[in-house]
């Protein structure tokens, strides 16, 4: 049995969690970690009553063999930081984490022998979305991304859209992208710049996942586009990573690492 620990449980990512590891055989939630939940009982929550509170990172005492991550991009360095010093494998999906950081933390788990995946997105769509937008930018090096979310989403852009530019960049041939000093009436309309690959970022209540990476080239265009409709299909890639983590040794970035 795999003793799961949830981070940002009392969240709506948090509650999908839960219900995933209540239905999922080989898993069992032992523990729940959320600044907002003072109280102890855990019945307070629709827990069973052998389930751990904890809303003090410095108190959390577990079992656990793994830590999903569903907080905030001002929490999730130090909570994956603390998992993976006290050997507990970290199933991250909580966005918002710069590239140092993510490294430095790579660093701390090759170091501990501890498996652990930092992933921009859980869905398998997002996941394919950026690897098809990664084949075609060997032969559409012009391209931008627009990225969809929610009104409440905290980062901008999100993980997902900054790892497909990260991606991208790493195949497509080096040339001069469109106009090299655009004339802005309105600041930044041009989007944000990632050497070179502009991204847009939309937040509108309604929406809850969206992404779409645009390709240009003479005479002819190619639109990728992933929707995830509802938080829901986020836990199959939270599923497969959770099973698979614990055979790794070092943090992996990215759920096609587990496919």
């Amino acid at each position: 049995m795999i003793k799961v620990m949830i981070a940002g449980f009392t969240g709506a990512m948090g509650q999908k969690a839960i219900r995933l590891v209540q239905n999922t055989k080989n898993l069992q939630m032992v523990a729940g970690f959320a600044p907002s939940a003072k109280n102890p009982d855990p019945k307070k929550y629709g827990l069973n009553s052998n389930v751990k509170i904890f809303h003090r990172l410095d108190d959390v005492k577990t079992d656990a063999n793994i830590w999903i991550d569903f907080t905030l991009p001002s929490a999730v360095y130090d909570d994956t930081k603390f998992a993976i010093q006290h050997h507990i494998c970290p199933v991250i999906g909580t966005s918002g984490m710069s590239a140092d950081q993510m490294k430095s933390l790579q660093k701390l788990s090759e170091k501990e022998h501890v498996g652990g995946v930092i992933a921009p997105n859980f869905g398998l769509s997002a996941v394919l979305l950026m690897k098809f937008a990664q084949m075609a930018a060997k032969y559409f090096p012009d391209v931008e991304i627009i990225e969809m979310h929610h009104g409440d989403k905290a980062d901008a852009p999100s993980g997902t859209a900054l790892n497909t530019a990260q991606l991208i960049d790493k195949v497509r041939p080096r040339h001069e992208q469109g106009a090299k000093h655009p004339i802005e009436s309105l600041k930044g309309v041009r989007g944000g710049d990632y050497h070179g690959i502009r991204i847009h970022s939309v937040r509108l209540p309604g929406y809850i996942a969206h992404e779409q990476v645009l390709f240009g080239g003479p005479g002819e265009a190619l639109t990728i586009r992933q929707d995830s409709f509802d938080r829901g299909s986020f836990m199959k890639g939270v599923k497969i990573a959770s099973l698979k983590v614990t055979k790794l040794d070092h943090v992996v970035v990215g759920l096609e690492n587990l496919l």
